[in-house]
């Protein structure tokens, strides 16, 4: 039986117009994607995504306008019963950002790759200026970039 998976991303900017994305290894594939997650049952998507950021980087995130809701079929990377729907918003640190990143794409530990069954990210910056549906992995991450390219304010 085919399930919807609801996903829920925010897009986080620093004061150098920077996109904050998530490189990741999973299950022996590497993608770049923003950073988020999966909607909980009885949770709101706004409360999903600063859980998410919490987790995932240890920010307390504002959360912001909604930019994109999927409006096309998308079937799952990892799971291919589930169609999946991703909700995207700009979001704000609430205090300044110390969060480690990486300036190399895939800027993996050999021990954190080592494993071709796990999963590990690290964290990156994309300037503005070299930002493109191409610096994406997952097609409805590509479709948001294209949109906040195209002239949505960030």
């Amino acid at each position: 039986m085919a399930l919807f998976n609801v996903r829920v991303y925010g897009l986080l900017f620093d004061e150098q117009k920077r996109l904050l994305v998530s490189d990741e290894f999973i299950r022996g594939e590497y993608f770049t994607k923003l950073p988020g997650g999966g909607l909980e049952f009885g949770e709101g998507t706004r409360d999903c995504l600063k859980r998410e950021f919490m987790e995932e980087t240890g920010l307390e995130v504002e959360i912001g306008d909604h930019l994109y809701t999927t409006d096309f079929f998308q079937i799952s990377a990892f799971n291919r019963k589930d169609q999946i729907i991703s909700i995207y918003y700009h979001v704000r640190a609430v205090s300044p950002l110390a969060l480690e990143t990486k300036t190399a794409l895939f800027d993996f530990a050999p021990h954190q790759v080592a494993d071709p069954g796990g999963e590990s990210e690290v964290f990156r910056w994309v300037p503005w200026s070299e930002l493109s549906e191409a610096s994406m992995t997952l097609p409805i991450d590509k479709v948001v970039i294209g949109l906040v390219k195209g002239g949505i304010e960030c």
